[in-house]
């Protein structure tokens, strides 16, 4: 079985990952693999730009392949906002919760046709310092006027999605990765490694 570091400490996102890499005998770490967790800045200026930044920083920390990803929500009322900064959206005291009611403060006299919103997701998979693929993926949904639901984490008590009438909070781990920006570009990776147009390189 091979071995693959993802660079997050969220352990939703550390789930979605093992659930769709264990199935191709691939072995996923968190953090946790490398001795100097110290953080990678996002200072890029897309999600894709970040992730770039994240797996190349991470990746010359262990001899293990590494994936890093950047994602987030960009609300069109918000003119794209949080966008890259969703995780950090209201600075650094607020919380996933927090950041959710800031959000819905901020929608607060907005009507409902025009609280479209998207989930985005970038994946980039990087050896020793060098991005050798990157997969995106995207989903439309709109932001509800309250929360819903109990699951999921960041926006989804607030992220409804027409296909499912549900909020991605009410929705089961499982729904989750087959709808998500996050699971259709884990998606498209898993699909790379099956093809072989992409090799996870040993470590």
């Amino acid at each position: 079985m091979k071995r693959l570091v993802v660079a997050t400490a969220n352990p939703g996102k550390l789930r979605e990952f093992r659930a769709a890499l264990e199935a191709e005998r691939i072995e996923v770490l968190g953090l946790e693999a490398l001795a100097d967790r110290t953080e990678v800045p996002e200072t890029g200026a897309t999600f894709e730009a970040n992730a770039r930044l994240k797996a190349e920083g991470y990746s010359r920390r262990t001899d293990l392949p590494l994936i890093a990803e950047d994602s987030g929500l960009e609300v069109d009322a918000l003119d794209g906002a949080p966008g890259v900064r969703s995780a950090r959206f209201g600075g650094p005291g607020l919380d996933d919760a927090g950041r959710t009611r800031l959000l819905l403060e901020k929608l607060k006299n907005v009507p409902e046709h025009r609280r479209t919103a998207r989930y985005r997701c970038v994946i980039a998979l990087a050896h020793r310092g060098r991005v050798l693929a990157t997969f995106d993926g995207a989903v439309e949904g709109r932001i509800l006027t309250e929360q819903r639901g109990a699951g999921g984490f960041g926006y989804d008590p607030v992220f409804w999605h027409d296909a499912v009438s549900s909020t991605f909070a009410e929705i089961s781990p499982e729904q989750k990765q087959r709808l998500s920006h996050r699971g259709e570009a884990i998606d498209k990776l898993v699909r790379a490694i099956q093809e072989k147009t992409v090799t996870i390189p040993d470590g």
